[in-house]
């Protein structure tokens, strides 16, 4: 047996930014690695996520989730392979689904590590269309969204992890439109040629309410929303009577550090009654087996596309964030640290 790493890289917060994140409020660290005690197990990273809410994390502001510590390593989800266990019903080999990501080795409870299968499907979609941010999407659209056969349905950021899935569950369930909103002409390409969005546009080519309304010329039903402002503005617009919002993110504001002024128009909630409701993937796990069930039978008989964005070794985790953050990515954004 080989001897268990006393030392691992692992990215701290340094300071919290304003507006924007850069590179200095971020530390790449040497720490020891602390072995297993009674019912832990060790785990060797191979990919970690970055996600947009964790800006949210860098902030002191009252939320929903506990802000990042400064100089203590972050946290998001991970995927990796157990190399040491102390714990009933895990061995080394097995690999496991975590929360202690932006570092190379994690010891786990093992009560917090869930065991995923690799040969089942590719160890990164556990962080991806298998997991948090394809629960985001099927619970957003179908619970929070309501949605029904033979909605219109718009999707913001749809180029991303979890509006690429959207607009795709939504049309296996039987949309009678579907478009999406991406930030490039090649995301645009995606949206229509692999993930068979009905129509797309790119949010800087134009005023968003102006392309909102000739792809969608009779309304929309449903409006997911990733990006907040000028979208949730225009989709607001285009809703028709009793439509229903899911607010997933706003990630046009996350990096703001003035009020930002859309939505102009909330009042046409009360003449079209429509519904808006926040969006957090923690209060639908028990959606949890039926959305595996159905989306992994997807994925298998390649009904439902998805496309990942690798960026290699822990020194670029810092990176992939910011290009995240600046819409870099296609699909899921995913950190792999080589063995």
């Amino acid at each position: 047996m080989s001897a268990l790493p006393t030392t691992g890289r692992e990215w701290h917060l340094v300071a919290r930014p304003q507006g924007w994140p850069t590179p200095a409020d971020f530390a790449l660290r040497e720490a020891p690695v602390a072995e297993p005690g009674e019912g832990q197990v060790l785990v060797r990273n191979i990919h970690f996520s970055v996600d947009p809410y964790m800006r949210g994390r860098m902030s002191t502001a009252k939320s929903y989730v506990e802000p990042f510590e400064l100089d203590k390593p972050m946290q998001g989800g991970a995927v990796g392979e157990v190399i040491a266990s102390n714990a009933e019903g895990f061995e080394v080999g097995d690999h496991v689904l975590h929360f202690l990501g932006w570092r190379q080795y994690a010891t786990v409870n093992a009560k917090s590590a869930v065991k995923v299968d690799p040969e089942a499907a590719p160890l990164s979609t556990y962080l991806g269309v298998l997991g948090m941010p394809g629960l985001t999407a099927y619970a957003g659209l179908l619970r929070v969204a309501d949605f029904k056969e033979g909605d219109a349905v718009f999707v913001s950021g749809a180029a991303g992890a979890v509006g690429g899935q959207v607009g795709q569950i939504a049309k296996l369930k039987g949309a009678s439109r579907v478009i999406g909103s991406a930030g490039s002409d090649e995301k645009v390409k995606v949206l229509l040629e692999e993930y068979g969005f009905d129509a797309a546009f790119n949010y800087k080519n134009g005023p968003v309410k102006d392309q909102l309304k000739e792809a969608a010329p009779d309304g929309i039903d449903v409006y997911f929303d990733n990006v907040g402002g000028d979208h949730l503005e225009a989709a607001i617009a285009a809703l028709n009577l009793h439509g229903r919002i899911a607010v997933c993110g706003m990630i046009s504001q996350y990096n703001a550090t003035e009020p930002t002024p859309a939505p102009r128009n909330l009042a046409q909630i009360i003449a079209k009654r429509f519904r808006m409701e926040g969006l957090l993937v923690g209060d639908h796990y028990d959606l949890q087996p039926k959305f595996v069930e159905e989306v992994s039978a997807w994925v298998r008989s390649g009904e439902l596309k998805y496309r990942e964005t690798f960026v290699e070794g822990i020194e670029n985790g810092v990176e992939a964030f910011l290009g995240l953050l600046r819409g870099e990515n296609t699909g899921k954004m995913v950190v792999s640290l080589p063995a």
